[in-house]
């Protein structure tokens, strides 16, 4: 079921309402049972998939806790391993194996393995992974087993975070579950702010800006370079507009029941260092590989080029992670380069600050850091959203290509991708908004934002969102982006 979609409208209020109707000791129960409705709501076989992942997760995490010595090792690899296998099957049977299937025909060898297509169940990544937590936090000892099988079962397919995020870790959610939530009216009027910023940012900026995008990755070689600059742009505003979103709603949501969420983004093309940018985007799937992958490896308390070794694996398999796609792993691999060459430059870098004197302007600095950033940020993009190498390449091939400033060739671009001047107008005003909230913001939550101010610009604020949903929104179902993942 999308946040997005009118089934929602209706499941939303029903289920909170029977949340707060039932006694505290039925409402792990009705959330169970809510959350399989959300799901089923997809595919509803594949619902039999994720209770596999339970079922073994759950397992793992009694008999890791009842075992020691070499047997919880051995438990907690089995249960990793099995985990990890199905979403392989999943996920990255059909990738690998066509990618055999191409070096042997290029090598002029005979490959007999077919390519499988199997369409991947929604959120696959994201619960595998908060399973995951689970039991290695278990096999640390900072964890106690869940021994009721439902409220496990709940931890894990909460439907706010079912299927894109945030990736919670137990410590933070499990015992929630065990809590009785009140009616608190503050809390839940907060929760449905913040989940009327995610609809505004999902279905105002992020779906409009998804036609244009479309219309140029859909047939690059129909566009100039600043059609496909432009589009670029366009999809790294979407991209967070629509991931950010559905965290927004996905969080509100919670809390509006009196369940806590993690924060997932915070402003991260505000970032003045790629280093920063991460630890603002998707925040919990990156502390999710720094805790569970970058530091086992031995993070930086390693000689210089295992760090950056270290460094650039995290990265590549975070690519492998968003997708089935040799795209996906060169986006991962040019972060990684990234970070390891600004270990590199950092030197050279500090030395042009004092020479140019932009050592003693801080803010001028964090400016240019800033602009740096998102157009490094966007470049890495371009192999995100294309949907092969080839294409990507063409785009890098031809990014520079075309470009003219006079006013009729960039309307006429812009035409060509499908924008008309009302549509630059309000995608304007809107991203605008957007950004004075997020220069405002700083340290507050967006909730929070206006709550020093009068009642009447409050109340123009809050309302004006819902009037420019209405009326500026684009109500097609569009999928969140990270749904695919």
């Amino acid at each position: 079921m999308l946040f997005n979609s009118y089934q929602f409208l209706i499941f939303f209020p029903v289920v909170t309402i029977l949340y707060f109707v039932l006694p505290h000791r039925f409402r792990w129960g009705m959330l169970l049972v809510a959350s399989c409705a959300f799901y089923m709501a997809f595919i509803p076989i594949y619902i039999l998939i994720l209770f596999v992942t339970i079922a073994i997760d759950y397992a793992a995490g009694l008999f890791i806790a009842g075992s020691t010595g070499r047997r919880r090792r051995w438990y907690l690899v089995a249960s990793i391993v099995a985990t990890c296998l199905v979403l392989a099957v999943f996920k990255y049977l059909g990738f690998f194996s066509g990618s055999l299937a191409a070096i042997a025909h290029a090598l002029g060898l005979h490959y007999p393995a077919k390519v499988l297509n199997i369409v991947l169940p929604l959120g696959l990544s994201f619960h595998t992974f908060q399973g995951l937590s689970y039991v290695i936090e278990v096999y640390r000892g900072r964890q106690k087993p869940e021994r009721h099988p439902g409220i496990f079962a709940v931890y894990v397919m909460f439907y706010p975070q079912l299927v894109a995020g945030p990736i919670e870790r137990p410590q933070n959610l499990l015992h929630q579950f065990r809590e009785a939530h009140t009616f608190d009216l503050a809390r839940i009027s907060d929760g449905l702010k913040l989940m009327l910023w995610g609809f505004f940012k999902k279905v105002v900026i992020a779906d409009r800006l998804a036609i244009f995008v479309g219309e140029v990755y859909g047939a690059p070689e129909n566009h100039s370079g600043l059609g496909l600059g432009l589009a670029t742009v366009f999809f790294a505003i979407q991209i967070f507009c629509d991931f950010s979103g559905y965290s927004d709603i996905a969080i509100g949501a919670a809390q509006v029941m009196g369940f806590k969420l993690m924060t997932n983004f915070n402003r991260p093309y505000h970032a003045a260092s790629i280093s920063e940018f991460w630890k603002r985007w998707h925040i919990s799937l990156s502390t999710w590989f720094r805790d569970y992958l970058y530091i086992p490896l031995g993070g930086n308390r390693v000689p210089r080029w295992r760090w950056q070794f270290n460094l650039f694996i995290t990265f590549l398999v975070s690519g492998l992670w968003h997708g089935a796609n040799w795209t996906f792993v060169i986006w991962g691999a040019i972060h990684g380069f990234y970070l390891i060459f600004s270990i590199w430059s950092q030197g050279a870098r500090e030395r042009v600050a004092r020479v140019t004197g932009l050592e003693r302007h801080r803010r001028v600095r964090t400016v240019v850091g800033v602009i740096t950033v998102f157009v490094l940020v966007c470049f890495a993009w371009i192999f995100f959203r294309a949907e092969n190498l080839g294409q990507a390449l063409y785009i890098v091939q031809h990014l520079f290509v075309g470009w003219q400033a006079t006013p009729g060739y960039v309307g006429a671009t812009l035409a060509k991708m499908g924008v008309t001047g009302i549509d630059l107008v309000a995608l304007g005003l809107a991203v605008g908004f957007m950004e004075f909230v997020h220069l405002r913001q700083r340290n507050r939550e967006e909730r929070h934002l206006f709550a020093g101010s009068r009642t009447p610009v409050r109340w123009v604020v809050w309302y004006g969102l819902v009037l420019a949903i209405v009326v500026m929104g684009v109500f097609s179902n569009n999928q969140f982006i990270y749904f695919q993942f």
